[in-house]
């Protein structure tokens, strides 16, 4: 595991190099969400496609600076074309209402977790194998 510059993201461990997982802590700053976008933009150029999972455990939203920020934005939009599973555990109703309308909408399979479910979330993955066959 390791930690984004301001602490409030976590890079959690998997048990596969194309599943990249995070826990967000705190409220998001710029540096903290430029650090989380280099890490899956990484993984989809080392993997092409990729399955992520976010684990809000204690989110406290984002500063502007880090919804704005230009490379996140680009890693973010490049992504819907490298991401199979896109998988948040604990996401506030807003954010999950938002997790499921891009599933409906978008080439990426999504789905949400309610925070006590964590393992549900990685067993789900789990059985959905590696990203690329």
């Amino acid at each position: 595991m390791n930690t984004s510059p301001d602490g409030s993201i976590v890079r959690r461990d998997t048990p596969r190099p194309d599943l990249i997982a995070f826990e967000i802590k705190d409220k998001i700053t710029r540096p903290d969400i430029e650090w989380m976008s280099a890490i899956a933009d990484g993984a989809m150029t080392a993997h092409g496609t990729i399955d992520m999972l976010l684990i809000m455990s204690h989110y406290e939203g984002s500063e502007l600076g880090a919804r704005f920020d230009g490379y996140a934005t680009g890693v973010m939009a490049r992504s819907v074309a490298h991401i199979r599973h896109y998988v948040v555990v604990g996401a506030p109703a807003f954010a999950r209402a938002m997790i499921t309308l891009s599933g409906a909408v978008l080439p990426v399979e999504t789905k949400t977790f309610d925070l006590s479910e964590e393992a549900e979330a990685w067993a789900y993955l789990a059985k959905a194998g590696p990203a690329k066959a």
